[in-house]
Formats: C-alpha cells, structure tokens, sequence
C-alpha cells in the first residue's frame, strides 16, 4: 500500500493505493487522526501530599525522586507522545489518554515540554480516590477536538474478605465533544492491579467492567448510534473474563451492532504481542476498544481503520536481565533513565473527503 500524506484543514490527507482492500481501485482522499493511550509509569511531581502515599516519590524518599529526574522523564514523555502515529499523519495524537499521573501539575508541566507545547494540548482531569494518588485523564488537541462536557465515575468495590472494607481506585473518566463536527465519547480507565494475585482479584477488575457497562448503556440510551472509544490499563488481557463475559468484546469488526464493542488488541494478543512484561511473558493491558459505530465500512464519516502498538527500538530495553521489555523509569535496582514499563497504543480514525478536483 502506498500513502502520501498532505496538510488539510488542522488533519491531513492519505492518499491511498489499496487494490485489495476495502477501499477502491481508484484514489481516494482521507482525513486521518491518531487516537492514544499511555500509561506513563508513576509520573509525580517531586512534593510530598500528605494526604496519598506518594512519599517514594519525592527527593527524600525511597526512590530519590528529584527534581532533575522528573524535568529529564517529562522530557522523555514528550518525545515519545509527539511520535505516536506520527508515520503515517504526520502529527501528534489528537487524543490522548494517560494514567498513573499524580495530579494536574503534572500534566500541566508536561503540555508545556518544547516538544509538545505549540501543541496546545487541553486537559481534562479529576483528582480520584486512589490511595497511591494515581489518577487517569485525558489530553486533547484543541485545534482537532471540540471539548463538550466531562464526568467521572466513581468506583466502588469492598473488599472480598472484609466487605466492610473499600478498596480504593482510579475512577472511569468520560469525556464528550466533537472531531470535525462528529459527537464522540471517550472513556478513560485504568482498572485495578493484580496485586495479590490474578484470580484473586479479578472481581475488581470484573467491577470495573461492569461499570464500564453501565457508562456504555447510558451512553446508547441517549444516544443510540453513539461513537464511543474506551481507552486504559485494564490490568486484564483481551481474552478474559471482564472483556469477554462482561463487556462481551469481539475480536472481528465486521456485523456489530451499534452498542457492541470492537477490540482491535485481541488478534494481537493472539500473535503474542503485548505492551508490558512480567516473569519473561507479555501481557496486552492497554486497549483501545471501539464501538460498532466507529467500526464500519461507510468512510462518510470518521470509522477505525488499523490499530498499534507504539514499541520503537529506543522504548525497549537493550541488555542485562529485562532485555527486551519495556524500558522503564525505575526497577528493582533503582532509577533506569528510561520512559515507562508499559508500550502507548493507538488507533487510527478515518473518513473520505472530496478531493480538490471535486470541490472545484
């Protein structure tokens, strides 16, 4: 397939040769923008809260957290988000979802990084009642994406062996508005750990999925043809129970209806990729699912065309003991220099546009 890729209107233009694809023989022109998420690895700012468990991250805690080491990560970041799907729309991601971020000062400090500030990236965020105070949140491109209104969605899960005891997480982010005058939605998670096991606490994960659900069914009752993007960590694989029996994910794009979800990482999991690993496995945690609005064939409007994960050579580790995983901030022997344990993915969205001889 062979693209060029031309400015058009704040997007640009694919001009695409794909005779054995869904697209005709003959040359078409679309507006193409990224879709990202990133978990960014305990991005905190260098000052205690006296109110979370932040105290390792600060320059007198464990991890010798300073000053110099947070301006040298937020250098990193920046880089790594100005190049997500940058090779084929030449530009940053219109819309991006982190987590593991400590508050807005963080994100604020990020945005204005050299490498993304003539981005002028806008930021939705809710401090969360997580007991690390890690929160989730979205950063959008101004010029690209029209904010209408945001929400988040408190979490709630007890404890399974001591009910009277809350279990304390992120809350699911939504966040509506407009691309080229196109209604969307976005949903922002990042699930609860494994911590003490994978079974043993897949029913918060399971909780979490089930509330994903009900911002889904809301979502369809308003709007019963809404375009709904989730976005996260959700610390479970594709193929597990909170996607598969709970959220009921397809793995084909094709005959969904509306308010059925597509996941595009499921095909990849299956070819053994993944975006983070442990004990010499992968796992695919972060995912972008779509709904069946976004994951038809009329290109009228903007619809999914091709997922990724974003894992360059300079994000992997190069040698010793975790050669080859993601290359992380900090490990077991203390600060790595790198960017963050996990790989950013990303969709593309897609319409046609008429060309100029067309609108002549």
């Amino acid at each position: 397939m062979i693209t060029r890729v031309f400015p058009f209107l704040g997007f640009y233009l694919l001009f695409l040769f794909c005779p054995e694809s869904v697209f005709s023989q003959e040359k078409k022109d679309y507006k193409i923008i990224s879709i990202a998420f990133y978990n960014v690895e305990n991005l905190f700012d260098t000052e205690n809260n006296p109110f979370t468990f932040d105290d390792d991250r600060t320059p007198d805690g464990d991890d010798i957290w300073t000053e110099e080491k947070y301006q040298d990560k937020l250098r990193k970041l920046s880089t790594v988000i100005t190049e997500i799907g940058r090779e084929t729309t030449q530009q940053a991601p219109a819309i991006l979802g982190v987590c593991e971020i400590e508050n807005r000062k963080v994100l604020e400090d990020l945005i204005k990084e050299p490498a993304l500030k003539s981005l002028n990236y806008g930021i939705v965020h809710y401090d969360s009642p997580d007991r690390r105070g890690i929160d989730v949140a979205l950063l959008y491109r101004k010029d690209i994406f029209r904010l209408e209104n945001s929400v988040a969605h408190e979490l709630i899960i007890y404890n399974s062996k001591e009910p009277d005891k809350r279990v304390y997480t992120r809350d699911q982010l939504v966040v509506s508005g407009a691309i080229d005058g196109e209604r969307m939605h976005f949903i922002v998670n990042h699930w609860p750990s494994r911590s003490g096991g994978e079974a043993a606490s897949s029913y918060k994960r399971e909780k979490a999925a089930a509330l994903n659900k009900t911002i889904l069914d809301s979502i369809f009752k308003k709007e019963p043809l809404a375009r709904v993007i989730s976005m996260g960590d959700f610390n479970d694989d594709p193929t597990n129970k909170s996607f598969k029996d709970i959220l009921k994910t397809k793995k084909d794009p094709k005959g969904l209806n509306p308010h059925q979800l597509y996941n595009p990482m499921e095909k990849m999991l299956k070819k053994g990729m993944g975006t983070l690993a442990y004990r010499d496995g992968w796992n695919l945690f972060d995912q972008i699912l779509v709904s069946g609005a976004l994951a038809g064939n009329d290109y009228s409007t903007f619809q999914f065309y091709k997922a990724g994960i974003f894992n360059k050579k300079y994000l992997i580790t190069e040698n010793g003991q975790y050669k080859g995983y993601p290359f992380r901030s900090y490990g077991y022997s203390g600060y790595q220099g790198g960017y963050s344990d996990h790989f950013p993915v990303y969709i593309y969205l897609i319409k046609e546009v008429s060309s100029p001889e067309e609108g002549e």
